[in-house]
């Protein structure tokens, strides 16, 4: 099996680096927003998204170097990235994430609202200065995808006849538009083909949906201790993900118990009972592991290079977690 450090080695040091200049960057001229912002930056994360960034940067530049315009692009993505989360725990009422206070919890909703506003600002003014009217069309449409996703999600909650198809569309805008905006970009800001810049697309729209999927099968795999919230909380709150959709597939009479949003005492653990009886979990592991497949294959696009087998590793990477 892959190191889970390898894919981060080209750009270990430089994500450090990035990680210190947003906390530079993020400076308010109110010092609650400030401390907000940096809260968010000390809170840590793998930083997946700046080192996509990066990596391609490293794969795609003459000399593998990382222009002014590519650390630019990936401090915007992760300011998006992380503005996103602040808004999404508003929205979920979530106490703790990374294994710190929320921003919400820490100050308060009204607080978490301006900060992540704030950031996404902020990303819209440096985005601005990119002066690459392509690149600020492309990041533009994943500030407006983030919230469409949170919009999707909200209307389909408790929803049985949610198809496949929107599950997919709602798992590309909340998480794979950012991936596959900011892989196209950091193609762009290194000049390649459109060709090439298409298939960067691909990449990140692919390895986002089977990070999503990933993430959803987590919430029926992993331990309340690793995940820090409940076993089935996406179902709890009505979010029907791919194991609970290929489920009901098999156990169609879990339809009633959605549609009355499991109000009675027996019914979550009868739900997971049924996602786990049937072939849910299975058949979502495999429809990660193809979509991981495709991603792997638009790398090809690119020449070799350490960066570009790092982003092989990556799809790895995003995969081990299945595990």
């Amino acid at each position: 099996m892959t190191s889970v450090l390898s894919p981060f080695g080209p750009v270990e040091a430089d994500l450090e680096r990035l990680r210190q200049n947003l906390t530079r960057l993020v400076s308010a001229k109110h010092p609650i927003l400030a401390m907000a912002a940096e809260h968010l930056f000390s809170a840590g994360g793998k930083g997946i998204r700046p080192a996509i960034v990066l990596l391609i940067a490293r794969a795609t530049t003459p000399d593998g170097e990382i222009t002014p315009r590519h650390w630019r692009l990936a401090e915007i993505t992760e300011m998006i990235h992380t503005a996103s989360l602040v808004h999404d725990d508003v929205i979920d009422a979530a106490d703790v994430r990374r294994g710190i206070d929320t921003v919400n919890t820490l100050f308060d909703n009204r607080i978490a609202v301006l900060a992540g506003d704030y950031l996404f600002g902020q990303a819209a003014w440096y985005l601005a200065n990119l002066d690459n009217l392509e690149v600020v069309k492309l990041l533009s449409k994943v500030i407006m995808d983030l919230p469409e996703g949170e919009v999707r999600q909200s209307l389909t909650r408790f929803d049985p006849d949610v198809s496949m198809e929107d599950y997919l569309a709602k798992s590309f805008y909340k998480t794979a538009s950012l991936i596959s905006g900011s892989s196209k970009a950091a193609g762009l800001l290194s000049g390649v083909s459109e060709e090439v810049a298409d298939r960067l697309f691909d990449f990140g729209r692919d390895l986002g949906i089977a990070f999503q999927i990933v993430d959803d099968l987590l919430d029926f795999t992993a331990s309340a201790e690793t995940l820090g919230k409940p076993v089935g909380s996406d179902l709890i709150q009505g979010n029907l993900t791919a194991p609970v959709l290929f489920a009901l597939e098999e156990f169609p009479q879990m339809r009633e118990l959605i549609l009355r949003e499991l109000s009675n005492p027996q019914d979550l653990k009868q739900a997971l009972e049924w996602v786990y009886q049937s072939e849910g979990i299975p058949r979502s592991r495999q429809l990660a592991r193809d979509y991981a497949q495709r991603a792997a294959e638009a790398l090809y696009s690119l020449p070799d290079s350490a960066a570009r087998r790092a982003l092989f590793q990556m799809v790895d990477y995003v995969l081990e977690r299945l595990h």
